[in-house]
């Protein structure tokens, strides 16, 4: 991989951002680092174990989630490469003759969709296994849980995909306008919910305070994020004003027995963080772009993304996988925060990193892309179909990331929205809504570079 790793790293074209790509590896580290530490287990003198959160047990900190909650940079990343590839895909459409919309959505969901099916194939067998064999246990009840949270990011960044042409329709129209139109959205909101109680409403800040921050990403690809230290500026001083004068609490990721979390729904207040973290880092680009000048540090760039889904797949299976052998090994699991819970953790985080590694060096060719080949132009159904595959990918992920691969034969259950999903259904879903996105982008002809960002 070495070799060619650097062949990429050298045929990198003179205008590619190189920032962006800096970006988007950092977001997802960041994401993996940050639960690797906040995790926590701890056995009982019953012998039951038991999986909780430092940021609970050490409540001063959740602070540090206004640095580490970074999936808003990762969004707007991915609102900056869309608008990149849609509009590279639209000029390319009067030769191809091929549907834009399926192929934008083929070119933009290969490397997301291809690691995340094998990751789902994988658990749900094993889960299915397990439960034949009538294995169980309070740590694997919880890992096949817990696997399945972090789906709900590819779930979110499924809808960016869709919305993106006709909010990349509104940006070129509106400008800023329509950036402003969904703050007042997630506003409006907010208020319905916590001034007027009004049920349910709270579920439509999962589009408003995403897409807001993914239209963030259309502003920064026409190179209109001018002032990002008022942009920064604005976002904390607003984030802290919620926190500390509205219903909103400190931590900027969902805390357990909480009755409001910023994240799931998103509030107005994440809104604001993510704006704070845009600004941010908008203002470490100068540094930054010198800094990936350096041949090296572009290759480790390069290699990381290469692989950057697969590890966040695979991150929690590895770090669980770990307190599992330490259990089974009678190793001793102290109190989380105490000072021999602290002296574990970069031991634990090793570990995890390596058997992480493991687990990339075995699934990683799923997130190399395919090549494109020349077919037949799609016709007209190619782009209805596309739409029905990613809404279906996205009900799917989203319904799997609730209820986990636990009780696959029970039917258990877990609320999305307002409707009930199983794990089978989820399953289902997003395995049908893929083949529909490949099979419809695949008669859009070849892909041109820029639809690959």
């Amino acid at each position: 991989m070495a070799s060619s790793v650097r062949e990429l790293a050298e045929k990198t074209p003179t205008g590619r951002d190189r920032y962006i790509d800096l970006l988007r590896v950092a977001s997802l580290g960041t994401v993996v680092v940050g639960h690797w530490l906040m995790a926590t287990v701890t056995v009982g003198d019953d012998g039951r174990t038991a999986v909780g959160n430092l940021l609970a047990a050490v409540p001063g900190l959740q602070l540090l989630t206004w640095a580490l909650q970074i999936m808003p940079v990762f969004f707007f990343v991915g609102g900056f490469s869309h608008a990149l590839s849609y509009r590279s895909l639209s000029r390319k459409a009067p030769e191809s003759g091929g549907s834009v919309y399926s192929a934008f959505l083929r070119a933009r969901l290969q490397r997301l969709l291809r690691p995340t099916m094998v990751f789902i194939g994988v658990w749900g067998f094993a889960a299915l296994a397990l439960q034949l064999l009538g294995e169980g246990g309070a740590l694997l009840d919880v890992t096949l849980r817990l696997v399945a949270q972090p789906l709900w990011f590819i779930g979110i960044y499924l809808a960016m995909v869709a919305f993106t042409p006709p909010l990349l329709a509104l940006h070129e129209r509106y400008g800023w306008g329509a950036f402003g139109a969904l703050v007042l959205a997630a506003g409006a909101v907010d208020v319905a919910r916590f001034a007027f109680g009004v049920p349910y409403v709270e579920f439509l800040n999962f589009a408003f305070v995403w897409l807001a921050v993914h239209q963030l990403g259309f502003l920064r690809a026409d190179g209109r994020l001018r002032v990002p230290a008022l942009m920064a500026v604005a976002g904390l001083a607003g984030a802290a004003a919620l926190v500390a004068l509205g219903p909103y609490p400190l931590s900027m990721v969902g805390m357990p027995g909480e009755r409001v979390s910023n994240m799931a729904p998103p509030t107005f207040a994440l809104l604001c963080h993510g704006m704070w973290l845009v600004g941010a880092v908008e203002l470490l680009r100068a540094p930054a772009v010198r800094w990936l000048a350096r041949p090296r540090v572009w290759r480790g760039v390069v290699a990381a993304n290469g692989v950057s889904m697969t590890a966040f797949l695979w991150h929690l299976t590895a770090m669980l996988g770990v307190y599992g052998v330490l259990i089974a090994a009678d190793v001793p699991l102290p109190e989380p925060a105490t000072g021999a819970w602290w002296a574990q953790v970069p031991l634990r985080m090793a570990a995890a990193a390596v058997l992480t590694a493991l687990l990339v060096a075995a699934f990683r060719r799923f997130e190399k892309p395919v090549a494109a080949r020349e077919q037949p132009a799609a016709g007209a159904a190619s782009g209805p179909a596309a739409a029905v595959g990613v809404t279906l990918c996205l009900f799917g992920v989203l319904g799997l990331s609730m209820v986990g691969f636990g009780g696959l034969l029970e039917g258990r259950t877990a609320m999305l929205v307002a409707v009930r999903v199983t794990a089978p259904v989820a399953v289902g879903m997003a395995l049908a809504g893929w083949l529909l996105v490949e099979r419809a982008g695949r008669g859009a002809g070849a892909l041109p570079a820029g639809a690959r960002r």
